[in-house]
């Protein structure tokens, strides 16, 4: 396993200090998590870059290849109804064929967890704070070539809603923002290779009374000796199940509709010339979307009263992350001596995934970043 080289105290101190002025409570997860809960969360394709550990009679689990889903546990688990933690710890990813990336690596990074309820006022707000708070974390390390791209899977799903497709249709685009593969066959007008075929259980379930169907997915169950993961019972399932074979049957997007598609996802400048090309694009087709935008305009208006500087800003529509539970503002902070695929901090907003994992009560939002230290730091090169 490559390791990273080690930076100076000094440096790691600088990096570290935004996160622990930030009033949040310590917090060390275990490094060992459950694969399959990983699996079901950030997707099938992470599998890849994953260190994974088996052991006889025991549940499959993997080395956590970030924070963010062993800290949701941790909170998760504590019963408190908020809460905002600080971590410090190493994070284990396998490298890309014929990369020379570390595979274990040092994260610093905080979460938090809002409680039920909380306003949209407040939420911005904490976008904001916790993109300010990567922004100076990352420009402690001393590089002088930062930017900040963001992303909005919300942002998309507004856009989505202004074009009025049939409701499983615009569920299954949703579905797609960020998974390239499934975006292409949606543009093209295709089903993407292996669709029919995953859809065989869906349809079936789709056409039983829900009791029955339940029934029949526990049954299957039992027959494979398999348990379900990530804290979603039959009926979760089997409701997850039929929107996925109604969205089969929706039918596709004609040529107006999926060049509307390309045209937003097209959409990548200073956040304030993308968000009127946006209003451009969709006209008066959409409340939500129009709200969507207003919040854009006030969570850049306090990231820079945070001290981020508006002219290294970008806005990308299309910018997603392969960890599936982001539903949300994202971003990232680059370095163009580095380039795009590596960049030194990264996070976003996750409001589903406590609920996700099981929570019994209305969880409320949650937001939180990390950055790489060895990446941050200026005189490091490349990590």
């Amino acid at each position: 396993m490559r390791l990273e080289p080690p930076i100076p105290a000094e440096a790691l101190a600088a990096i570290r200090a935004p996160f622990q002025d930030a009033g949040a409570a310590p917090i060390d997860p275990p490094v060992l998590q459950p694969l399959g809960l990983l699996l079901d969360l950030a997707g099938e394709a992470m599998r890849a870059r994953l260190f994974a550990v088996s052991a006889e009679g025991a549940e499959d689990a993997c080395l956590r290849p970030d924070f963010t889903l062993p800290v949701a546990r941790q909170h998760l688990a504590s019963g408190a109804a908020a809460g905002r933690y600080y971590y410090e710890g190493k994070a284990f990813r396998v490298a890309p064929p014929g990369s020379e990336r570390p595979e274990e690596f040092l994260q610093i990074g905080i979460e938090a967890y809002e409680v039920a309820g909380t306003d949209a006022a407040t939420r911005l707000e904490s976008d904001a704070e916790i993109s300010a708070l990567a922004w100076r974390s990352s420009a402690a390390g001393g590089r002088d070539d930062l930017s900040m791209v963001f992303g909005d899977v919300g942002l998309f799903a507004a856009f989505v809603d202004s074009l009025d497709l049939a409701a499983p249709l615009a569920a299954r685009l949703k579905r797609a923002f960020a998974r390239p593969r499934l975006m292409k066959a949606e543009l093209a007008g295709e089903a993407p290779q292996g669709a029919d075929r995953e859809s065989r259980l869906a349809d079936l379930l789709s056409n039983l009374p829900e009791s029955e169907a339940v029934g029949v997915l526990q049954e299957l169950w039992a027959l494979a000796g398999v348990e379900p993961v990530g804290g979603r019972g039959p009926a979760e399932i089997v409701h997850r199940l039929t929107e996925r074979a109604e969205g089969a049957r929706a039918g596709r997007l004609d040529a107006a509709q999926a060049d509307a598609v390309r045209a937003f996802l097209a959409i990548s400048d200073r956040p304030e010339a993308a968000l009127s090309a946006i209003e451009a694009l969709a006209g008066d087709k959409g409340a939500a979307l129009s709200a969507a935008v207003a919040a854009w305009r006030t969570r850049l208006a306090r990231m820079t009263a945070l001290g981020v500087p508006a002219e290294a800003l970008t806005l990308a529509t299309a910018f997603g992350r392969e960890f599936g539970y982001y539903d949300g503002v994202l971003f990232e902070v680059r370095s163009a001596a580095l380039g795009d695929e590596q960049p030194l901090a990264a996070g976003g907003r996750y409001d589903g995934l406590l609920a996700r994992l099981g929570s019994a009560d209305n969880a409320g939002g949650a937001v939180g970043c990390m950055v790489r230290p060895a990446r941050a730091f200026a005189v490091g090169g490349p990590a």
